[in-house]
């Protein structure tokens, strides 16, 4: 791919493509350490406390900070003073706990709060350093360049890792302080955008649980002479759906928990179905499939409603569809969403998961769980009303996929020198 800077008047050609010529190029190395963590001892993990104790799961992968309420772990043992961390520290992620996690940079948000662990680096600009500020480096990092780089050079198969040497020997353009100061605040502007509509969305997602929560969960368990709501088999409202596919040509998916039906070319790069796709089953719009493998949302297992088209899923999913136009698919699908179903599958779940990841759960078994029955119209109406807020949550979601990509080509393009920025000269680090 041809570089846009190449021969253009002001600009330089150097080891990390053309730049212009008053920039400058280094390995990291010439410019910042990273230091690794504190190897934490599990035996004083806690559920909570007065430090949380950070890993690479507290990291956005597009970069930046996360707290996760519920799941981030206290610490409760001794440790060496160097290790708590300060308000405006850099880490970086050297682990991969989660695809897109590894490399992503992040500032410290708060004073004695947060420990330092061996699986994050801590990132400083080195003394002698005068001309690279630590709010550039950060969307260094965070850039596509680096994190590119920080892949290619990282070891290891089932869980990835890098080192501090491996990307301090990444070479880097850096413009003057003052252009880097410039950059950073467009590149802030964003971020901000970014968190605001992320923070919307999680308050938003907060109410929408609480409404499905009032609309389904709490209405199953009031008295049904006063609702007209009834509890009944999943088998006398729902059949199972054993269509194959046979010879037609139908694109093959999975289920992913808290994602839904998603095709195997997008989840594993590949159809994976090979000679088994005709024993696939054929699902349909307005149809459920149920995965028996377990996660971290959905222990006892999730399913997902096929809201239009026709695909094929693997036959060891459970297929299903309603019985009468008299149940609303809509609706059950925030039931399954809001995982009401758990507590009775969990009842006839024999066992663990087995050596292949999927529950010991019996089909007959399945059909017998029990579900709520309202109304037809209380359906018909609670499932408008969920899926209106669902939308909003949706619309959201798609606000902030455009912010960053709209950073993204900020950076590509700030970061690289080929969009300049008109600054002034006073600049600290």
């Amino acid at each position: 791919m041809k570089d846009p800077n190449e021969n253009k008047a002001g600009y330089k050609k150097t080891k990390v493509g053309w730049i212009p010529e008053e920039w400058d190029n280094a390995l990291l190395a010439k410019h910042v350490s990273i230091n690794h963590g504190w190897a934490f001892e599990s035996e004083f993990f806690a559920t909570a406390g007065k430090y949380i104790l950070l890993t690479p799961g507290n990291f956005n992968e597009e970069g930046g900070f996360r707290l996760r309420p519920g799941i981030d772990r206290s610490y409760s043992g001794d440790f060496p003073d160097r290790y708590l961390l300060k308000n405006g520290d850099m880490l970086v992620a050297m682990t991969e706990q989660a695809a897109g996690l590894l490399g992503s940079a992040a500032f410290v948000p708060e004073n004695n709060k947060y420990l330092h662990n061996q699986r994050l680096g801590l990132v400083t600009v080195l003394p002698s350093s005068t001309s690279l500020a630590i709010h550039f480096l950060y969307y260094v990092l965070n850039a596509t360049r680096a994190r590119r780089y920080i892949s290619i050079t990282a070891a290891g198969t089932k869980v990835r890792h890098t080192s501090p040497g491996r990307i301090l020997a990444h070479r880097v353009a850096f413009p003057p302080l003052p252009e880097q100061q410039k950059i950073v605040e467009i590149l802030s502007t964003w971020d901000e955008a970014i968190e605001q509509t992320r923070k919307l969305i999680d308050l938003k997602q907060k109410r929408f649980n609480a409404l499905m929560r009032k609309l389904i969960s709490d209405n199953s368990q009031l008295e049904t002479a006063k609702t007209g709501w009834r509890v009944v088999k999943l088998g006398d409202v729902f059949e199972e759906v054993t269509d194959k596919v046979g010879d037609k040509e139908l694109e093959p998916y999975s289920i992913s928990a808290g994602v839904g039906f998603i095709s195997q070319r997008e989840k594993w790069g590949k159809n994976i179905s090979g000679a088994q796709h005709k024993n696939y089953t054929h699902l349909r719009a307005s149809q459920f499939a149920y995965n028996k493998g377990n996660s971290k949302r959905y222990k006892q297992g999730c399913a997902y409603l096929l809201r239009k088209g026709e695909i094929c899923v693997p036959n060891v999913f459970i297929c299903f569809r309603p019985k009468s136009p008299n149940v609303n698919p809509e609706f059950y699908q925030f039931y399954f969403q809001g995982n009401y179903h758990a507590h009775d599958l969990q009842r006839v779940i024999t066992s663990g998961a087995r050596s292949d990841g999927l529950l010991n759960l019996n089909k007959k078994d399945f059909f017998k769980i029990g579900v709520p029955l309202p109304p037809t119209e209380d359906q018909k109406q609670i499932a408008e009303v969920l899926n209106a807020a669902q939308k909003e949550i949706d619309l959201l979601k798609k606000m902030a996929d455009k912010y960053k990509t709209q950073k993204r080509g900020l950076m590509q393009k700030l970061m690289t020198g080929e969009w300049r920025v008109p600054c002034g000269t006073n600049v600290e680090v």
